[in-house]
């Protein structure tokens, strides 16, 4: 039995009137999960989850993702009446500029927010990769043989019907069931309404049916029973069947507002010119965002106990490092996400004159790296073999296996990144995952999100261009490093060679403030020995650098990246050859690193007085141009590619040596007879 029923139907009531004054205030935003969804949000709130508002980044606190988060009141609402540092004016300033309360929850600025959400099934993806991380850490750090326990939350997502009609979604439940993630609680707000239509007009799917196919315990309550929610809650968080648990709360949409309520109409903010005689029916004052004192209070002893709990917990991990000093030190390190100072000096020098392709240099690198930061775990999209990531001594992840540091998600990218994502929100692990770059495409929603929130997640995707070769246009990513350029705060590396890789792989795992992308070759590259390996490596981890100089004052610069540096070599070398000497080479693996050093480093790399530049890429010229300048000449592909040896497509589209050194002496009218 649930001892506060009364309580909560009051906070319940509460926060729809919150909801609806707050909607109602900007003539913006959705009513229909926040109302309807009320019973759930007071039950989680202020009976179920554990937590302390006073310490919202508490290891071992339930963490809770609203998938669902266009309904952000919701949270906002809920967040408030459970005391985090979210003022009712805050909840008045809902969607307003630079407000705390924005249109959709966004990570790092809302205490409690614990992850961006919005684009449909997102959330429950992410909370797949955070079920993942937490049952990681709880392997690493908790001791079996203890009766009380480190780690022992649980992750709940409240999604609704939209989220579980979306690929990404069903991709992550499906992963979930197949490794028993038991500590996994997913609330499915199932209120038969979409945005546009009732949900039988898209859907005949028996979604308890297809759940427990996959491998969950799936329970059915009605979502306005508070005391019959927390009933299916405890069960579903005391089970000890290794299966993650599926609640399918039957709601009504937008309750409390009978005009709209059950209805697609119930879904926006279409109910708030219903708004007065809503808050009538609902038995609440005249008063906007009103709060009773008996709410008041009884979330202040609700705190209480919380804070207790947070603050036994605290008195437990002292004499847990006192036993575990070595485990300690890690934990630290995971939550301060230290990465090893000067470790690229630790790598050892790749064999003179010998070519390696980019993805296998930075497979090495990865396995230096595991060695010496235990936070480091991967994920492959079922291309462990092709991509070179695996950590050889890591163990894979399973239901048997969490210590494991591979993750096998199978042929689902889209999942994948959204689950990298989940462990970046989860914080302690220097995480990353794989796949071919044509593919990123499948993840680009979570890239997006990634960048959007300030997560360090890499991306190593490989096979980065038509140097693909037989496997033809289908898998040879054109225009694919251009457009994850164009993604706002996202780091794209392509590095030439494998010692650039090194500074590569290191710039990107020790980036704290957003992802990074490593674009890496299938084909090997020669090493570009024209610099000491140091050089080269400090070069790529600043983003460009000179690598052959020319002169002081070059009449030609060469700019590349990636397998096109050392065609850049090439073509300098035969310009030479026709009297063309003063030819700089600059490597540019990473546009976004390069372009923010000094601008004293910038010019030292790309003198502003060298009017006469040219890009080389193999991808789509259109993004070179405001870098070579109006004198400029970029050699590019601004086409599919094709099915052929590498070497016949790269000569088939202009990118050889020899005709693009006839470009440069015809473009800038080079006398050729020298």
């Amino acid at each position: 039995m649930t001892a506060h029923v009364t309580e909560l139907a009051a906070a319940a009531k509460i926060a729809r009137g919150l909801a609806i004054d707050a909607i109602d205030g900007c003539s913006s935003g959705h009513l229909g999960l926040p109302l309807g969804a009320a019973e759930v949000g007071a039950a989680l709130f202020g009976e179920l989850l554990r937590f302390d508002p006073a310490d919202p980044r508490w290891l071992n606190r339930d963490r809770f993702v609203l998938s669902a988060g266009h309904g952000s009141m919701f949270l906002y609402a809920w967040l408030h009446l459970a005391g985090y540092d979210l003022s009712l004016d805050d909840i008045k300033d809902f969607r307003k500029l630079d407000s705390r309360t924005p249109g959709h929850p966004e990570f790092g600025m809302t205490p409690g927010v614990e992850a961006t959400t919005g684009p449909l099934g997102q959330g429950v993806a992410n909370a797949v990769g955070m079920a993942v991380a937490a049952r990681m850490t709880a392997a690493r750090f908790n001791d079996p043989e203890d009766e009380e326990q480190l780690l022992d939350y649980r992750v709940v997502v409240l999604a609704g019907d939209g989220c579980l009609q979306e690929g990404v979604a069903l991709e992550a439940t499906e992963l979930a069931g197949h490794l028993g993630l038991d500590n996994l609680i997913l609330i499915h707000d199932a209120n038969g309404i979409t945005l546009d239509a009732p949900l039988d007009a898209s859907q005949s799917r028996d979604t308890a049916a297809r759940f427990r196919a996959v491998g969950w315990d799936v329970q059915d309550v009605d979502g306005h029973d508070i005391e019959a929610f927390c009933s299916a809650y405890h069960k579903a968080r005391t089970t000890n069947s290794g299966r993650p648990q599926l609640i399918m709360a039957r709601t009504e949409i937008a309750r409390g507002i009978p005009e709209v309520a059950g209805t697609p109409k119930g879904h926006g903010e279409g109910g708030t010119k219903f708004a007065e005689s809503a808050r009538k029916a609902l038995g609440l004052p005249e008063e906007r965002f009103y709060v009773s004192q008996e709410v008041r209070d009884f979330f202040a002893t609700r705190v209480e106990k919380l804070r207790d709990a947070r603050k036994a917990w605290e008195g437990y991990q002292v004499g847990w490092r006192l036993n575990n000093p070595h485990l300690a030190a890690e934990l630290d390190a995971g939550i301060k996400r230290k990465f090893p100072s000067n470790f690229a000096a630790r790598i050892p020098d790749f064999p003179s004159g010998k070519s390696l392709a980019t993805r296998a240099a930075a497979g090495q690198v990865l396995q230096e790296l595991m060695r010496e930061v235990p936070q480091l775990i991967g994920m492959s999209a079922d291309l462990y073999g092709s991509n070179q990531n695996y950590l050889k001594d890591g163990g894979d992840f399973g239901r048997d296996t969490p210590t494991g540091r591979n993750l096998r998600v199978g042929v689902r990218e889209h999942a994948m990144g959204a689950m990298l994502n989940g462990f970046a929100y989860h914080g302690l692990y220097h995480q990353h995952g794989a796949t071919f770059l044509v593919f990123a495409d499948y993840l680009r929603p979570a890239i997006r999100m990634a960048a959007l929130s300030h997560l360090p997640v890499v991306y190593y995707l490989t096979h980065d261009s038509i140097g693909v070769g037989e496997d033809g246009p289908t898998h040879q990513p054109v225009e694919t490093i251009s457009s994850l350029r164009l993604i706002p705060n996202l780091e794209v590396h392509r590095p030439a060679d494998a010692e650039e890789t090194v500074g590569s792989v290191l710039a990107a795992f020790d980036r704290q403030e957003g992802p990074a992308v490593l674009a890496l070759s299938r084909q090997a590259l020669p090493l570009l020995e024209e610099l000491p390996v140091a050089e080269r490596r400090t070069g790529a981890s600043k983003g460009g650098y000179v690598l052959r100089a020319g002169s002081e004052q070059p009449e030609l610069l060469l700019m590349a990246s990636g397998s096109e540096v050392a065609l850049a070599v090439q073509v300098a070398d035969l310009l030479k050859e026709r009297g063309v000497d003063a030819v700089r080479i600059v490597s540019l693996p990473c546009l976004e690193r390069f372009d923010r050093q000094l601008p004293q480093y910038r010019e030292g790399v790309i003198p502003p007085s060298c009017k006469r530049r040219v890009a080389i890429e193999a991808g789509v010229s259109d993004p070179w141009y405001h870098r070579v300048g109006e004198a400029g000449l970029v050699i590019g592909v601004d086409r599919f590619g094709m099915s052929a040896p590498a070497g016949e497509i790269f000569k088939k589209l202009g990118l050889d040596a020899g005709q693009i050194c006839d470009s440069i002496v015809e473009h800038y009218q080079f006398d050729s007879s020298k």
